[in-house]
């Protein structure tokens, strides 16, 4: 799965899988949580959002179980 570094004060990169719906999601803090089922819709929303902090923890974090990834 390709990582896309975004700007974020908390998101270092997003990466997506549109077959399997995976999202991969790097923090600043060094952690990378795997989400399951994500639509490409919440993938793109996140994306384009203004704040992808805030719409993580509005959107992906409520709605999406996530894995850590080691």
């Amino acid at each position: 799965m390709v990582m896309n570094e975004v700007k974020s004060s908390a998101i270092k990169a997003v990466g997506f899988d549109p077959r399997t719906r995976e999202m991969a999601v790097e923090f600043t803090s060094g952690d990378i949580y795997l989400y399951e089922g994500v639509s490409l819709i919440d993938f793109a929303e996140l994306m384009n959002a203004q704040s992808k902090g805030v719409y993580f923890h509005h959107n992906i974090k409520p709605c999406y179980t996530g894995q850590i990834v080691l």
